[in-house]
């Protein structure tokens, strides 16, 4: 395989992580691994809630962390979450001066939304729901000024290069197809997005689909929560591939859930109904789904023409789907929406091997425990990008302010993943490993999971897929219980010890081929 030696620090992926962290980086020279256009198929571009932050006098950091705690059942890092609710503050200011457009009142004070789970009205939001594509706005146009950042556009990471336990470099290729080139680096920070891409039904990107954790996982590093995976549950049931979402705000805002005989069936679920934590909505809404029931996000009482305007990426995904969201009530599914579990780090990003640093949803840091709670995303992100670009600066000590341009030879062409084999793996993940579990389904999910990677055994990205998705599944099996956003039909009650899981990809394996006796496609 080419080699190409560079004094850059890499950074895979190009969402909000990654460009933070870049920004927090400069002058050091970064070179960022980019599959598409910058900002272009990231995650954070598609989130619409906002960023939660503790901006109101009369909200806490403390009271943000309590809530966060509490949504996450039991498993989140208490530090952790202290660490990051106490930032949040300052990263919502610095986002301001870097050009984020948030929402404010008359007096110049932030506008905020309240979601699900939050004691507060705690949500800095952009135009109702477009957080994630204003802030990137922002952040693009900064990282375009910024003369110590190269971006390589139209390249995806496909490995990591490890000597002697520390990792050295990151293996690219074209993202349509070419064989890869090593490019060694003093430091690698992973901060590509998360799993989701994964299941059938997601809110996500399509090419988010858990490589960047499984490239992480086939090097050695060690993987923290991987069974818990978030439904968001009211992605829009109109047969588009990714699901349009509708975001949590809505509910805040006073939508109801409804079914096709126009009952309120979240009020017999929980005590705060339609604001009730994700996971447990999620649930109500796949069991209204599975009932033929039909289950459908209302507006119309609470917003009506507002929808419109106030909301404009709904408004937007309606129009495509032929719905009136002022006349008609909303279509709904539960959809795979984020990744809870990751890359294992500690409290400054470091992942367990030496030379790699991990932020954003490829990270499990400790602070979404089993369920996260909503718009923590991007505070994650914000937060552990900066820590990251810190840790980073003060483990290589001084370094050059700058570097010159790589350049890549050209590279031959190389198979993609088999289509037909990623969509075997999305329905087997979502068949086996959604948002109801049993032991029969996780393992009839490890059997397909073992025969898809056997059928294209020589593709770096699809083996990363099936890194992932066996991580996710195995972890699921072994725990026997139902906590949070992991929900097992057979195991329906909660252990008395919370504990977070933490995996290897040679474990996962161990227990994928005591199920697959066989590996043939």
């Amino acid at each position: 395989m080419p080699q190409i030696a560079s004094d850059r620090i890499v950074i895979v992926g190009a969402g909000l992580a990654a460009i933070y962290a870049a920004l927090n980086l400069a002058p050091r020279p970064v070179l960022m691994i980019s599959p598409e256009s910058l900002g272009q198929g990231a995650s954070s571009a598609w989130a619409l809630g906002g960023v939660a932050a503790a901006m109101d006098p009369a909200d806490s950091a403390a009271a943000h962390a309590s809530d966060t705690m509490r949504a996450g059942a039991g498993t989140v890092d208490a530090d952790v979450a202290r660490i990051v609710t106490e930032a949040a503050r300052n990263h919502i200011l610095d986002l301001t001066g870097l050009g984020a457009p948030f929402d404010r009142d008359a007096d110049g004070g932030y506008v905020m939304s309240r979601e699900a789970a939050h004691s507060f009205a705690r949500v800095v939001r952009v135009k109702g729901d477009q957080a994630g594509a204003e802030i990137m706005r922002a952040l693009v146009a900064t990282l375009r000024a910024t003369p110590s950042v190269q971006v390589l556009e139209g390249m995806l990471a496909t490995g990591l290069q490890v000597d002697a336990g520390r990792v050295t470099g990151v293996d690219i290729a074209r993202a349509d197809g070419s064989a890869p080139v090593t490019i060694t680096a003093p430091a690698v920070l992973l901060a590509g997005g998360g799993s989701c891409g994964l299941y059938a039904v997601t809110t996500n990107p399509l090419r988010i689909r858990g490589q960047v954790i499984g490239m992480a996982a086939r090097a050695g590093a060690m993987i923290a929560d991987a069974e818990f995976v978030q439904f968001h549950p009211t992605a829009l049931a109109c047969g588009i591939d990714p699901a349009p979402l509708a975001t949590e705000a809505l509910r805040g805002e006073g939508a109801w859930l409804v079914n096709r005989k126009g009952e309120r069936f979240m009020q017999g679920v929980h005590p705060d109904a339609e604001l009730a934590p994700r996971d447990i909505v999620a649930r109500a809404v796949y069991a209204q789904t599975q009932a033929g029931l039909e289950p459908m996000l209302d507006c119309r009482a609470c917003l009506g023409s507002r929808v419109l305007t106030e909301f404009p990426a709904l408004a937007g995904a309606c129009e495509k789907a032929g719905i009136d969201p002022v006349t008609q009530p909303i279509p709904i599914a539960a959809a795979a929406h984020y990744h809870m579990g990751g890359i294992a780090t500690d409290a400054d990003g470091r992942a367990s091997l030496d030379g790699l640093w991990v932020c954003g949803e490829a990270a499990s840091t400790g602070l979404h425990g089993a369920n996260r709670l909503a718009s923590n995303g991007l505070l994650e992100g914000l937060v552990f990008a900066a820590r990251c670009a810190r840790d980073i600066t003060v483990a290589l000590g001084p370094g050059p302010d700058r570097a010159a341009p790589l350049h890549l030879p050209d590279l031959p062409g190389a198979p993609l993943p088999d289509p037909v084999l990623v969509s075997r793996l999305r329905h087997a993940m979502t068949e086996g490993a959604g948002v109801l579990r049993d032991a029969e389904g996780l393992t009839r999910c490890l059997r397909e999971i073992a025969a898809i990677e056997a059928a294209q055994p020589d593709c770096p990205s699809l083996s990363n897929m099936t890194a992932t998705a066996t991580l996710i599944a195995a972890a699921a099996l072994q725990r026997e219980e139902s906590r949070g956003a992991h929900c097992r039909r057979d195991f329906p009650g909660s252990l008395p010890e919370p504990r977070r899981s933490r995996l290897s990809l040679a474990e996962a394996m161990a227990i994928r081929d005591a199920f697959s006796p066989e590996t043939t496609p």
